[in-house]
This record gives structure tokens, sequence and C-alpha cells, in this order.
């Protein structure tokens, strides 16, 4: 299956995020790993290489919302560290998020590398609509304002969005099949979904035309890592055999 189970490296410090690598095998060759604010602001880009010399596909999820040239340069450097996805909020606008993609291009041009993929964030899946109508001041709803974000995205030069197993098929009806469509806040019926709001199963976010998942707490707090990822990914795996 060419459609990656992302696991989530929410950890404190790279003697953890290691240790988790490990307990879910020493080799890390099609797997794909999020390394997000926590480890990162903590390591730096050395954990980056320590994961990717283990075999690991990198998902380096910063969320980037600046100005354009601010946001353009720090692209560059992302691009220059070999990692496969890139954040950036969609919020930003259009000027932003196609100054993000000229830094990627740029970066990896002059690293020799492949350009990672620009992924825009919608709303979070910790967002509600209340969130959105109340604090937000959208006149959109919910679901409305993912399309429009989500439809900027690829206007801008982005190559997906993140967002919820609850907006993809419309959001594949809408934007089309050409895009990359990452839905985190992935929980199994009987977990506990903690801060999320807008959930769903693997099977469900496989069904809804997913092009990755990313889970996190129900593996990386796990008292057995390897098994917890198994379970999720036999979901996975079992809603893509189903479409």
């Amino acid at each position: 299956m060419n459609r990656p189970l992302m696991v989530a490296f929410d950890v404190s410090n790279q003697q953890t995020a290691l240790k988790l690598a490990q307990a879910l095998g020493p080799d890390g060759r099609g797997k794909t790993v999020k390394v997000g604010m926590e480890l990162y602001y903590k390591e730096g880009a050395q954990i980056l290489q320590k994961l990717q010399e283990l075999g690991y596909a990198i998902f380096l999820d910063l969320k980037l919302y600046d100005i354009p040239h601010t946001v353009e340069k720090a692209m560059l450097q992302l691009a220059r560290l070999g990692v496969d996805y890139v954040t950036v909020h969609a919020m930003g606008g259009r000027e932003m998020l196609q100054a993000a993609k000229r830094g990627l291009v740029q970066g990896a041009a002059e690293s020799g590398l492949p350009a990672p993929k620009l992924l825009a964030i919608t709303e979070l899946t910790s967002a509600s609509e209340e969130i959105v109508t109340r604090e937000q001041n959208c006149r959109l709803s919910l679901k409305e304002q993912v399309l429009s974000l989500a439809k900027l995205a690829k206007d801008s030069g982005c190559d997906g969005v993140v967002c919820s197993a609850l907006e993809v098929e419309a959001l594949r009806r809408a934007v089309g099949d050409d895009f990359f469509y990452l839905v985190p806040g992935i929980r199994m019926a009987d977990d506990q979904v903690g801060d999320q709001v807008r959930v769903a199963t693997p099977a469900m976010a496989s069904k809804a035309g997913a092009s990755a998942i990313v889970v996190g707490r129900p593996i990386n707090q796990s008292p057995q890592p390897k098994r917890a990822y198994e379970r999720y990914l036999a979901d996975w795996q079992e809603g893509t055999k189903e479409e």
C-alpha cells in the first residue's frame, strides 16, 4: 500500500524518540514518522537525521504561519533537511502559500534533493463548529471553511491539505483526486479521543479517501507501540481493501 500510516513522535526528547523507534522495529524502511514542534524545538535537525538513518520517511509538522518572506526563507532551509512532508497554515493566504512553495523548490534544487510535499493546514481537528463561527468569526460553516481553504491551497501550488476524515469525500469531489489528503485525529472506537473533536477510525478515513493518516497517542503512549501500530495499520489496510 502506498498510502502511509504516519506515527506521531510527539515526545519530549531524542532518547524517548529513539526508544519509540526501536519499539516499532529496528528497520524504519516503509514507515513514516511525524516530527512536530515539541521534539523538533528540543532536538533540532539532528533527530531528523537519526530517524532518517534508521530508514524512516519524515513528516516535519511545524505549521508555518508568518509573512511571506519569512515563510519562504524558512521553507528554503527545511527543504535542505531531506524531509518528505512539511506544513503551512492555509489561513496565511495565497501570497504566503506561494512563497512557501518557492522556498521549498529553491532549497531542494540547491541541495539536489526532491522537494518535500507542501501540505496546508485547513482547520485543526481540535476545532469545532463553535470555534470557527464564534471565535474565528468565520461567516462559513466549518465544512465550508475547510473546503474554501483547500481550494486556496491547491490554487496556490500546495500538494495537499491536512483535514479531518469527515471532510475528505467532499474535498475530493470539489478539489480533485490529484491532491494529497492527510488525516489526523485517528482513533479506534474504544480509544480516548483526548482534545480531538473531529475523529475517525483508520478504516473510516480510508473509505473516505484519505491519502495518509497520522496516529499519535494511541501508539506513542502505548505500552506496546508495535502491537498498537499493527492494530491501526490492519484497520487502515482493511478500509483500503473495501474501496
